[in-house]
Order: C-alpha cells, then structure tokens, then sequence
C-alpha cells in the first residue's frame, strides 16, 4: 500500500498511525498538496490528503473512509481500534469533533498563509469554533477515569484526538491557550510517548498545511 501525504498532517497521521497498530506494511510518499498538488491529482483530482493507494490500485481519500475500510479489512478481531455499537456511535461522534477542530484550524492557517491580514469575522469565527470544541472535548475527556476514551485500549478517537491537538499545539502556537485543557494535553501526551505515534511524526511548517 502507498499512504500519500506528510506526517505534519493530523489525519495523515492517523491513518499512519492506524496502519501500524495493525500490521499492515506501506510506503509513505510525503507529498504537499501545494508543492506536489500534480503529483497527488492522479490518485486524487481533489489534490487533498490522506490518499491510501490499496494493493489492488483503488485510491481511498478521506482518513475516515480510509480507517473504515483498514477496519474491515483486518477484520472485526484484528480491528482493535474499532468499537461494536452503540459505544460506536460515540466514538464517531468524538471523532467528527476533533476533526472538526482540525479543520477549522486549517482554515485559520490559510488565513495566514494566502492574506497580509486575515478576514476578521472569518478569523474570530474559527478561532470560537476552534476554542468551543477543544473546551467540549475537553469535558468529555475529563468526564472519562479510564486509561483511553472506552476502556483500556485505543480507540479511532482517541488517535485523531492526539493527533489533532499536537497539529493545533503547534500549527497555531499561541493562538490558544492549551494549558486551559489539561487533560487533553495529558491524553496527548500518553499517546505521544508511544512509539507508534513516535514513529510518524514530522514538525509542522506553515508551507505543508493539513487536509482532510
């Protein structure tokens, strides 16, 4: 398999992440979607990434089409970061959130990147988006005593929300006070010490933003 796009990417990330957990070999081609956006349209005329080159030639975008289908080609037993339902529901649910926070942190970046000075009701309404659903998040963290989001092992929300607060700790330094979610930081922080997480990053730079 061929996983395109860098590891400053919180969703690249998790689905590298994902791929490693459970065995599956790959390559990783680092492409930029504004350096290398030719190079990634034949696999993806969207130009964005994650795209995940299967072994039969079918490129998948999208980092949660991508994990469902890692899930249900490993298999339900092998699929240790998946959840039967309804306790499903609630990790979709998580994880949508979190993502959603990287999104909206993208669009802060570009702000940066492509004005002089940013759109100012476009750059507080990301920035209340942003800031509301880290504070949600959380919440719901601290809500939980144990070790991951459900249970003992790791879960899709619990890699995207690792994932995501590194990109938004670093993507946006200064941009938002992180010591007001402790236990996001800590949760970050288990995760990050975990070779597997280890393994797949790469400091962010302001020229290689994140996709989706």
């Amino acid at each position: 398999m061929l996983l395109i796009g860098q590891y400053d990417s919180p969703f690249v990330r998790r689905v590298a992440v994902t791929l490693n957990l459970y065995g599956v070999p790959y390559e990783n081609a680092p492409l930029s979607t504004f350096g290398d956006a030719e190079a990634i349209a034949p696999y993806n005329p969207l130009r964005r990434v994650p795209v995940l080159v299967m072994d039969d030639g079918v490129a998948l975008t999208d980092s949660t089409v991508i994990l469902e289908a890692l899930d249900r080609m490993v298999g339900p037993a092998a699929a240790s970061l998946d959840r039967p339902w309804p306790e499903r529901r609630e990790m979709l649910r998580l994880a949508a959130l979190t993502a959603g926070v990287a999104d909206k942190g993208v669009s802060l970046l570009y702000e940066q990147a492509f004005r002089e000075t940013g759109l100012d009701m476009w750059v507080a309404r990301c920035r209340s988006q942003v800031g509301d659903t880290l504070a949600v998040l959380e919440r719901e963290r601290a809500a939980r005593t144990t070790p991951w989001l459900f249970g003992d092992t790791l879960s899709h929300a619990d890699v995207i929300l690792a994932t995501v607060y590194r990109f938004i700790a670093e993507a946006l330094e200064g941009a938002f006070d992180m010591a007001g979610y402790a236990t996001l930081s800590a949760h970050a922080d288990a995760c990050e010490a975990m070779p597997v997480f280890a393994s797949v990053y790469r400091p962010y730079t302001l020229t290689r933003p994140a996709e989706g």
